[in-house]
């Protein structure tokens, strides 16, 4: 028995799917030949093949008593860029990197979801940064219902993962269970957080209430952006009269998502319920 790989012009002898000729002599003259393919179908490690002979073509080789071949080792994703690259030179995306970002979304999210959930709508850039910093599958669909639904850009989105807006959107202790309706309060719950992330204002140490302001403004479009969706600013230092007595706001804003103003009274020490 000869057993020669038939590996045709052009074709990595490495590639998925190699196909052979077993070729089986008979007192020394040429008797059969039959031609088959072992491969993979996935793409991975070949330093982990997970290969496995059809049970048909292993009886054959028993019953030949003949030394079944062995596994063909699956194709590298090097070489799998490389070889999609050469054979579409003229699109873009198919570098080492993108492919294994290819794998892990149809690993985490099956077909159905990708069509139906906030992922599918999302830019690719978007995706690899929920494949490559979300390990959490809760998470990841978090994030992408907001960038979604928010309109974040890839940058906003990285922002917001860093800041773990999700462990603190609605987490601020208030008083809406109280004061509002059931469904009201639970609106007006999604408009605060617990903490702010006011890194980007550069102060340290103690700061005066009036420092702060000042710094918030300095900063409207970043403090806009981390009060959340659909705030605009409307003023600082707010007048009201009610009763005839006078009252200062610090900051008032109103959020359109919700039709109802936001009223930010600045404090610099201990929150006090």
């Amino acid at each position: 028995m000869v057993l020669d790989p038939a590996a045709p012009a052009g074709v990595s002898t490495d590639y998925v799917m190699q196909p052979f000729d077993l070729k089986m002599q008979f007192r020394g003259k040429a008797w059969l030949t039959v031609r088959f393919e072992l491969g993979h179908d996935e793409i991975g490690s070949t330093a982990t093949p997970e290969l496995r002979m059809a049970d048909d073509l292993i009886d054959m080789f028993d019953t030949l008593g003949l030394d079944r071949p062995q596994p063909v080792p699956v194709l590298a994703i090097e070489r799998l860029a490389a070889d999609l690259r050469a054979e579409f030179p003229d699109m873009t995306g198919l570098s080492r990197s993108n492919l294994h970002y290819m794998r892990q979304m149809a690993g985490v999210w099956s077909v159905d979801a990708i069509v139906q959930q906030a992922v599918g709508q999302l830019p690719w850039g978007h995706v690899t940064v929920l494949l490559g910093k979300l390990p959490d599958a809760e998470a990841r669909n978090w994030y992408a219902e907001g960038a979604v639904a928010e309109g974040w850009s890839r940058g906003v989105l990285i922002d917001r993962i860093k800041g773990q807006l999700h462990l603190r959107v609605a987490a601020a202790p208030s008083n809406f269970p109280v004061q509002l309706a059931a469904d009201d309060s639970d609106l007006a719950q999604q408009l605060v957080k617990d903490p702010y992330a006011f890194e980007f204002l550069g102060l340290s140490g103690a700061v005066a209430e009036r420092d702060l302001e000042q710094a918030l403004m300095e900063h409207l479009q970043r403090f806009l952006l981390e009060l959340g969706h659909g705030f605009a600013f409307v003023g600082r230092q707010w007048h009201f009269e009610i009763d005839g007595d006078d009252f200062y706001v610090d900051l008032l804003f109103f959020n359109f998502v919700q039709n109802r103003f936001v009223v930010v009274e600045l404090k610099v020490d201990k929150f006090q319920p």
